[in-house]
C-alpha cells in the first residue's frame, strides 16, 4: 500500500457544497439539518483512524435528524460523483491525488473510482466525507465493498493514515520448477506492532495481491527472458545474477516494496534461477 496526503477539503464544506442546489425545499431543510451530524461523524473518524480504532465506529442507518441511508447515498452518487455536480470538483481533486494514477491499495492498477473505506452502506454519515473517500481501482473497490470490520485487526489499510515505510514487508519466493513463478508474501518487519502485522496481511488476502504480483511478475519474466538467455550464454556464472541485482536495487529505490522490486531481489537471490531456471521447460 501506498501513503497519501489527506485531502483539505473539510467534511462540513464539502457536504455544503453538495447540497447547495437541492431544490426539493423540504429536503433541502432536512439535509442542512443533518450538517452537524456530518461533521462531527468525520471528526470522530479521524480520531478513530489515527488511534487504529475504526472498528469501533458504530454502524447506523439515519443521519440525524432524520436522513435515510437512501438519501445519503444520492448526495454522493448524484451531488459529488456525478459529472456537473456541486461536488464533482472535490470528488475530482480526490481522485488525483494517487501518484501516477495508480491505486494506493494494489500499488499497480488504475484509480477508476472512489472507494468508501467504510461502506457508505452502513456508515451513511461518511458518504461524501473526504477523509473516507480513497482513489481506487475498481477490483480494490469491489474487494473492499461492504467489508465490516469488527476487530483492530481487521481493519484494511487506509493511505490517509497508514504509513508502512520503506522497510521491507514485501517478499517473494521463486518457485524452483519449470515453468517458474514467484510466491509472493507480506513478512512484517521486528519493528511493527501484531495488529499491523495482522492489518498488513489481511490487506494483502482481502485484495488478492498475491495473485496479482504473481501474474505481473509472469509478464515481466516473459519480456526479459530473452535478454537473460543472451547473458547465460555469454558468462553462465555470473552475468545473470548481476544483471538481476543491478535491476533489484534500481526498482528497489523507486519502490522499495513494489511488486518488482521483491520479484528482482527473490530471481537475484535464487542460484537455480541465475543458473538457468528462468529458461521455459523443454
Amino acid at each position: 500500500m501506498w501513503s497519501l496526503e489527506k485531502p483539505t477539503h473539510s467534511a462540513q464544506s464539502t457536504f455544503v457544497r453538495c447540497i447547495s442546489r437541492v431544490r426539493n425545499g423540504g429536503l433541502a431543510a432536512r439535509l442542512a439539518d443533518a450538517t452537524q451530524t456530518v461533521t462531527t461523524a468525520s471528526a470522530r473518524f479521524d480520531r478513530a483512524a489515527r488511534s487504529g480504532r475504526l472498528h469501533e465506529i458504530a454502524r447506523h442507518d439515519i443521519v440525524a435528524p432524520d436522513i435515510s441511508i437512501d438519501e445519503m447515498g444520492k448526495v454522493y452518487t448524484q451531488r459529488m460523483a456525478k459529472i456537473g455536480a456541486p461536488g464533482r470538483d472535490i470528488y475530482d481533486e480526490i481522485f488525483a491525488s494517487a501518484p501516477l494514477g495508480r491505486c494506493p491499495y494494489c500499488m499497480q492498477r488504475s484509480v477508476a473510482t472512489l472507494d468508501h473505506h467504510l461502506p457508505k452502506a452502513h456508515f451513511p454519515s461518511l458518504a461524501v466525507a473526504p477523509l473516507n473517500l480513497v482513489p481506487a481501482c475498481s477490483d480494490c473497490n469491489k474487494a473492499k465493498l461492504d467489508a465490516l470490520p469488527i476487530r483492530a485487526e481487521e481493519v484494511t489499510l487506509h493511505p490517509y493514515y497508514d504509513d508502512l515505510g520503506d522497510e521491507i514487508w514485501l517478499h517473494a519466493r521463486v518457485v524452483e520448477v519449470r515453468p517458474t513463478a514467484l510466491r509472493f508474501t507480506v513478512i512484517p518487519p521486528i519493528g511493527w506492532s501484531e495488529v499491523l502485522a495482522e492489518r498488513a496481511r489481511n490487506h494483502f488476502r482481502m485484495l488478492g495481491l498475491a495473485a496479482l504480483f504473481a501474474s505481473e511478475a509472469a509478464e515481466e519474466l516473459l519480456n526479459i527472458r530473452h535478454q537473460l538467455a543472451m547473458l547465460h550464454e555469454a558468462d553462465p556464472e555470473d552475468a545473470v545474477k548481476d544483471e538481476l541485482e543491478r535491476r533489484a536495487l534500481s526498482c528497489a529505490d523507486a519502490r522499495p516494496n513494489g511488486w518488482r522490486a521483491a520479484a528482482y531481489r527473490a530471481w537475484h537471490g535464487s542460484a537455480w534461477f541465475c543458473g538457468g531456471g528462468f529458461l521455459p521447460a523443454v
